[in-house]
């Protein structure tokens, strides 16, 4: 045979041979699995798919809860929900019994699992609002991480890929496979009441970069991240679990709200969840997570999303509060699915929302093809996340490693943006005698004590419980505070709390130096007056914010944060602007790097300059100065490194990409000769035959193992 014909013939098999693979590898296999599946199951086994709800218990068959159970589902056990309803996914609260103990998670989550092999045999999507700050369904021992307004003040993406590790990685151990995060709303509104410090800042540019790396890190744990909530809950001023939220949606505005989804979706989010406002700029009379407009034409349309869309929480009440259009939990699944959500999330009602389903299909508002349609997609992500195969995870050490509480400290730190220090106040003396510590009770200042105790300042305490401070308790402090060195104030929703605001203003005027710590949204520095010496917005009201607040206190951590939003005043004046704060650190700009890129690949390189003061990073990696061998599409950031002594000039480029191209040099106009036998065409193409047909044979004999 010649050359020609050999090659033919190579070419001809592999070419049959990718045909029947579908040119997909183990993704074909698993669609033909999935549509098998879906078209096997029953319409109430396809809306069950869609349903992810809350369970009452701390184990699959645990029977503490039934009355509780019963009441919303008819039946005793976490298990029998499961078995019920065919159900695609759960979701865990603390309120519900589910999240005592790493070790209890990790057995519910396997009871469950194994509860869910019953009926369709699909795995379930195990999920958890686990945003970090305000937002944490699992406590202790589980790492404390910052809020997002906290990540969003570092102005750090390497952090915010290490916060989705993070929680990534301690998810996963607990068998959780979804995490209801990150919030990719711009909270733009001061008087948001629902979002707040759940955001990470008002940028656009930044909120995208900081949700992009959140999703990476989240993910590349193999846990699902989720986007939310589409398109902007971050400029209303109506809390949707108890209200609804109507926005104008001004063109211009809406554009920069969508910035973080676009963000996310090209970041390969797998999940985006809808937001229960309505845009009236884009359907002003339905709500986005019920709208045809947001989520089939925006979403899917114009953003190219094409993983599940979810609803929020089915239960809040803005979707019972249209005007004029009273909706039943019927007409809301029925309307949600027809709007585009492949997920009906914690319906309050289950069997009534099937019931509305099962009514459309009769009447022919809903089809069995969009139930499938939904039900594919969905199980499909299952096949890819690992899921449906039970990918491995890490063992239960991971979570509150020592690890991964040093990650949850260097946001904390990092955060702490000092806003104001008139005649450099901080860091507190030691020497200079004792340090009151005071505030409003849901600051948590008596969180504070401990952490300043051990940087070595001696305190003392006037603590009261409650948000206003009353005014016996006032006097006590202005009395306590003649004989401080300083005063650390506390406070949380100072705008918002007319006793606070006396307090701050009663102490300002005693004479002692004060600093104010803002544990609630940075808006409250409107309402510290000028007399104040010093402030701090630590974002948080936890343990691990609060050391973040005493390592700067103290001096042993120097402020970097920076506000991840801008703060005006009643009149508009802005107060302080967005990316201010005062940095005692030293400034460094980064040199760029440069790429050697020639024909070929042996040559390729990446130069990393030697600038004191910054880190040059690739995928993570700190880079030493000098060259190094690289391929493909190639990202360095840089870093100041460390950030407890510098920090990077404002605008400073500190990201470089590059794509090296890998093809050889060839000689001007000359055409490839022929391959002769035994030469590169020869051998390569049946080389090539044999992997793909060895790949064949490992993808049936899963398929088998699968199918059994």
């Amino acid at each position: 045979m010649t050359s020609s014909r050999r090659t033919a013939a190579a070419l001809a098999a592999a070419t049959a041979l990718l045909l029947a693979l579908g040119a997909a590898g183990p993704s074909a296999t698993a669609t033909t699995d999935v549509e098998d599946v879906v078209a096997a199951m029953s319409e109430d086994e396809l809306v069950g798919q869609m349903t992810w709800v809350h369970v009452y218990g701390s184990g699959a068959e645990d029977r503490s809860r039934a009355a509780e159970n019963r009441a919303r589902y008819g039946v005793d056990t976490p298990a029998d929900v499961v078995r019920k309803y065919a159900l695609g996914g759960v979701l865990y609260f603390a309120w519900a019994g589910n999240t005592d103990s790493p070790e209890q998670v990790a057995d519910l989550s396997a009871g469950l699992q194994d509860a869910a092999a019953a009926g369709p045999g699909v795995p379930l999507a195990i999920t958890v609002d686990q945003e970090g700050g305000e937002v944490s369904r699992l406590g202790h021992p589980v790492t404390d991480l910052p809020g997002g307004m906290a990540l969003g003040a570092t102005f750090d993406p390497q952090l915010a890929r290490g916060q989705g590790e993070v929680l990534g990685a301690e998810l996963a151990a607990m068998g959780v496979n979804v995490d209801w995060a990150p919030v990719a709303d711009l909270n733009t509104n001061p008087d948001n009441p629902v979002i707040g410090l759940r955001s990470l800042g008002a940028d656009p540019a930044t909120v995208s970069e900081l949700t992009a790396a959140q999703i990476q890190g989240l993910q590349s744990q193999h846990v699902a991240a989720a986007a939310k909530h589409f398109p902007g809950h971050g400029d209303t001023d109506v809390d949707s679990h108890t209200g609804l939220p109507v926005v104008a949606g001004d063109p211009a505005e809406l554009a920069a709200h969508l910035e973080p989804f676009r963000a996310a979706v090209a970041a390969g989010v797998d999940i985006v969840m809808s937001a229960h406002i309505v845009v009236e700029s884009i359907d002003p009379d339905m709500p986005g997570t019920l709208s045809p407009a947001v989520l089939t034409d925006l979403l899917r349309g114009d953003l190219g999303f094409e993983g599940l869309v979810t609803t929020d929480a089915l239960d809040m009440a803005a979707l019972k509060q249209l005007p004029g259009n009273p909706l039943d939990d019927g007409d809301i699944a029925v309307l949600a699915i027809q709007a585009g959500s492949d997920i009906l999330l914690a319906p309050p009602d289950v069997d009534a929302a099937l019931a509305g389903v099962r009514e459309a299909l009769a009447t022919g508002e809903l089809t069995r093809e969009r139930l499938e349609e939904s039900v594919t997609r969905i199980l499909e992500w299952k096949v890819e996340r690992g899921i449906w195969d039970g990918a491995e995870r890490p063992g239960l050490d991971v979570v509150g490693s020592p690890d991964h509480r040093a990650v949850a400290a260097a946001i904390a730190e990092r955060a702490v943006t000092l806003v104001r220090d008139e005649g450099a106040v901080l860091p507190l003396d030691p020497a200079a005698g004792p340090v009151l510590l005071a505030g409003a009770g849901s600051a948590w200042p008596e969180r504070l004590t401990p952490l300043l105790a051990a940087e070595g300042l001696t305190v003392t305490e006037r603590l009261e419980s409650g948000t206003s401070p009353s005014r016996g308790y006032r006097a006590a402090v202005r009395s306590a505070a003649e004989g401080a060195a300083a005063v650390v104030l506390a406070v949380d929703d100072l705008r918002a709390d007319a006793a606070q605001q006396a307090l701050v203003t009663e102490l300002a005027a005693s004479g002692t130096p004060v600093v104010v710590v803002l544990a609630g949204t940075p808006y409250d520095y409107a309402a510290v007056p000028g007399e104040v010496a010093a402030v701090l917005a630590s974002y948080g009201t936890s343990t691990v914010s609060h050391a973040g607040v005493a390592g700067v206190l103290s001096g042993r951590v120097l402020p970097t944060g920076r506000l991840p939003v801008e703060v005006t005043a009643p009149d508009g004046t802005v107060l302080a602007a967005l990316g201010s704060g005062v940095r005692r650190t030293e400034e460094v700009t980064p040199a760029a790097v440069t790429f050697t890129d020639l024909p070929g690949t042996q040559d390729d390189a990446v130069e990393v300059p030697d600038v004191p003061g910054v880190a040059y990073l690739l995928d993570g990696q700190t880079l030493t100065p000098g060259t190094h061998p690289a391929e493909g599409t190639v990202v360095v950031t840089a870093q100041a490194d460390p950030p407890s002594a510098y920090h990077l000039a404002d605008g400073a480029d500190a990201r470089w990409e590059h794509t090296f191209d890998a093809a050889e040099a060839t000689p001007d106009a000359a055409e490839p000769a022929p391959a002769e036998d035994g030469g590169p065409a020869g051998w390569l193409l049946p080389a090539i035959v044999a992997t793909l047909l060895a790949a064949a044979l490992v993808l049936a004999a899963r398929t088998l193992h699968r199918r059994r």
